[in-house]
């Protein structure tokens, strides 16, 4: 993996078969079957998503077979209704759910759980197809390189930070599990590194044992106060 994978764009997959609205059921099942996925997204004629026909979509043809043909429409259930539809633009779920190219991982793993899907259309500011992310696309950032990880935790978290005291700052990364060490000036942002390593593409963990300057011995009222000896 080149780089770092932050937005869907880095980790989307570009060659994506798709559908037109007038596209046959049966065209619709022989292209699920030969390109092995369950879902496809549906274009208009200026290649703009407009829905997508999953094999939930397509299921009704074959629980309502038999038992609903002809009859009127009123009342039914939207499955019902999807028994006798014959293409894309009648079966697909509309209007599909879908995510910007430059959505952050967080951005499309949050719609992919509320939603409860497992692939999202990856469309462009006006609404065409540019690609396809799916939930094994967005668990690609784990695979980063420890190294890569530490040296972007050392440069954006901590040299940001801490400054000058930087060097105070210990960072260990190992299977994705950053380990923050040493002394800072500040314990305040303390919290803050963690957070800020935590958001790193690739961070598992984060522990954090960092803590702040050593205290004075003349300012700490736990210890016995000490008074140079009077002259003899």
């Amino acid at each position: 993996m080149n780089g770092t994978p932050a937005t869907v764009n880095d980790v989307m997959t570009r060659k994506v078969v798709a559908l037109r609205e007038g596209a046959a059921f049966k065209d619709i099942v022989r292209t699920m079957q030969d390109w092995r996925v369950s879902a496809l997204p549906v274009l208009d004629d200026d290649g703009r998503v407009v829905g997508v026909v999953s094999e939930a979509d397509l299921l009704p043809k074959e629980e309502y077979r038999g038992d609903l043909g002809g009859q009127a429409r009123v009342g039914r259930s939207a499955d019902a209704v999807k028994a006798d539809a014959l293409t894309a633009a009648e079966l697909m779920t509309s209007p599909a759910v879908t995510v910007v190219s430059g959505a952050s991982l967080a951005r499309a793993a949050r719609v992919m759980a509320h939603r409860r899907i497992k692939r999202l259309p990856v469309v462009a500011p006006d609404g065409t197809l540019q690609g396809i992310v799916s939930r094994s696309d967005l668990l690609k950032v784990f695979l980063r390189d420890d190294t890569d990880i530490a040296d972007e935790v050392r440069r954006e978290v901590v040299a940001g930070l801490f400054g000058t005291h930087a060097d105070t700052v210990r960072v260990r990364v190992r299977d994705g599990v950053v380990t923050l060490a040493g002394r800072v000036p500040d314990t305040a942002l303390v919290p803050i590194a963690a957070r800020l390593a935590r958001a790193v593409p690739g961070v598992v963990d984060v522990h954090c044992s960092l803590t702040g300057p050593p205290r004075r011995p003349d300012l700490d009222p736990d210890l016995p106060e000490t008074r140079p000896a009077a002259p003899a």
